[in-house]
């Protein structure tokens, strides 16, 4: 076998890898979660494949770390935004309840919110 038939499934999946990680930016940039769950197994095996074997291209395997590296800040940066969203949205919830504030002595005092369910109906 030459080296040319050896290199040719490693750049292949440099190759799927460097296209698996644009479609997997293109999701992120999108909100789309639900596809970066799909794309995490084929991007583990991917990556897998290519520990195993030796580097052909240098400078494509830094190209991907590069992309990888990118990827990451912004799914860190979507988890923020989730984990805020999930804050306030609790943050809310606690307003449906009652509202806390700190009295002249500072003590917590809680102000309990009255629900009333029933519709007026007025003339």
């Amino acid at each position: 076998m030459t080296p040319e038939q050896t290199s040719k499934p490693q750049q292949s999946g440099v190759e799927a890898l460097n296209t698996l990680l644009d479609a997997e930016r293109a999701a992120l940039l999108e909100g789309d979660l639900e596809s970066i769950a799909e794309m995490l197994p084929a991007k583990e095996a991917l990556i897998e494949d290519m520990n195993g074997a030796p580097p052909i291209d240098i400078e494509a395997v830094h190209a991907l770390g590069g992309k990888v590296r990118r990827n990451q800040l912004l799914l860190d940066g979507a988890l923020e935004g989730i984990r805020a969203a999930v804050a306030r949205m609790s943050a809310l919830r606690e307003l449906r309840v009652g509202l806390e504030t700190y009295g002249a002595d500072g003590q917590k005092h809680r102000i309990a919110m009255e629900t009333d369910n029933s519709v007026e109906k007025r003339a």
